[in-house]
């Protein structure tokens, strides 16, 4: 149960917030569904592969479609007004969307009886691919090789879940919002991983 819940929540957040970035960029309503889409079944696509599941079980997911394609279209058709706040819509659910598709592909590899460490690569994939084909499209740096915090929450999710730390769907939702506060946090207040600059300022 709480596995199709966290995929449909995904599917939702990512669906939308690829709708943004693709409206931020100025793409017509044909490249809004496409950048949509990708967004929302990307970091499966991407697990399916790494983890040896033929990538054909992505077309199997009819209703996962139809429930991304009804989330972008109502979004589309949104007054201006109630998205004008875009940038805070796209940091929320892109945050919603790393959580719950990170617990979604953690549960998929526990579900295959994966080790630990293939566990949490399914996490951070399912919970970032999405995203970084979606920047990589939009000719963005994606947010997972920024400097920000981002893919070590889905990482997080990924070890939790693969020490069997958590049990039971009610610990499940716990942990998913607890994710999903850690990435809002993380980005409203700036947190950053240590990193180091080989460029030489110029006098």
């Amino acid at each position: 149960m709480a596995w199709e819940v966290f995929s449909i929540i995904g599917t939702i957040a990512f669906a939308i917030s690829g709708a943004i970035i693709a409206m931020e960029e100025e793409y017509d309503l044909f490249g809004v569904y496409i950048l949509g889409i990708v967004t929302a079944f990307g970091g499966g696509a991407i697990r399916n592969l790494l983890i040896g599941l033929p990538v054909t079980t992505l077309w199997g997911q009819d209703m996962m479609f139809q429930i991304a394609l009804s989330a972008i279209t109502l979004f589309f058709l949104f007054p201006h007004r109630l998205i004008r706040h875009w940038h805070r819509w796209g940091n929320l659910t892109d945050a919603i969307g790393l959580s719950a598709f990170a617990i979604q592909g953690a549960l998929y590899a526990v579900k295959l009886d994966m080790p630990v460490s293939a566990v949490v690569v399914a996490a951070v994939l399912t919970g970032s691919g999405g995203g970084i084909v979606r920047d990589l499209l939009a000719r963005r740096k994606p947010v997972v090789l920024r400097d920000e915090i981002y893919g070590v929450w889905a990482a997080l999710a990924g070890l939790v879940i693969g020490f069997g730390v958590v049990a039971g769907d009610l610990f499940l939702y716990v942990l998913f919002v607890v994710i999903t506060v850690l990435r809002i946090l993380s980005y409203t207040f700036k947190w950053r991983l240590p990193f180091r600059k080989l460029k030489q300022s110029t006098v």
